[in-house]
């Protein structure tokens, strides 16, 4: 995933047209954990725009301070974090027929690695780092 959407979303729906993997489920997506309460980004699909911009492009488009924060990459050094937080329900990562539980191992995502542990860790404003 990488980044993450917080409660303090007001599900304007500003950042999920901007994300240029359809990374982002509205409020009313049954695939979103948070259903009926804010948007969610889908850590298996999520690539911190990778390839597509200098910085996330939700966090650009996003006019709440504090509902897009730095979440841990989505690779396998990750892997019983995200398989934790799916099993939790922090998380809803697709459950592929054939492959299973799209975890890191099974195909891990892009990140920007110049983004450190420390301010992943502290769930810092995307925004805040560019």
């Amino acid at each position: 995933m990488a980044v993450m959407i917080t409660d303090e979303c007001i599900s304007c729906d500003a950042c999920a047209p901007e994300c240029p993997v359809a990374a982002i489920l509205g409020d009313d997506s049954d695939k979103n954990p948070y259903v009926g309460e804010y948007f969610y980004i889908k850590p298996e699909t999520c690539v911190e725009c990778v390839g597509h911009a200098d910085a996330p492009r939700c966090a650009e488009a996003c006019p709440t301070e504090g509902a897009i924060v730095w979440d841990m990459p989505y690779s396998v050094d990750f892997e019983e974090y995200y398989a934790a937080g799916n099993a939790e329900g922090k998380y809803m990562i697709r459950d592929h027929k054939k492959k299973g539980l799209m975890l890191p191992s099974v195909k891990s995502q892009a990140f920007l690695e110049e983004i450190s542990m420390d301010v992943r860790e502290s769930r810092a404003n995307v925004s805040d780092s560019f």
